[in-house]
């Protein structure tokens, strides 16, 4: 707002002048580099997620291994006691007659 000295008759003793504000070389470079630490910041903050969530996906990883490791132990270890027990009670194990040595071989 400026003041003029002298006013004439029928004027205004204030006038208006609009500026425009326009930033210094000096401070579009201080934004410049608070915007480029910001930035940077942000992608320190979603690395460091990634990273936390990649370690938590490993131990999950090698969690799900070992169960399909051990699963499959469990399935072979099934199998072989269901095998005996469907040859105990097969029809060809009822037919087979049980042997006893009767006599050692000599050279």
């Amino acid at each position: 707002m400026n003041r003029t000295q002298f006013s004439g008759r029928n004027q205004n003793s204030v006038s208006f002048q609009i500026r425009s504000r326009a930033l210094g070389p000096v401070s579009n470079t201080i934004v410049l580099i608070v915007l480029a630490c910001l930035l940077g910041l942000l992608y320190l903050t979603q690395v460091t997620k990634t990273n936390a969530y990649g370690y938590q996906i490993n131990t999950l990883q090698q969690q799900q291994t070992q169960l399909k490791s051990q699963h499959d132990d469990l399935a072979v270890a099934s199998a072989r006691l269901q095998s005996l027990q469907r040859v105990q009670t097969s029809t060809v194990a009822s037919g087979l007659v049980s042997v006893a040595p009767s006599d050692t071989v000599q050279n």
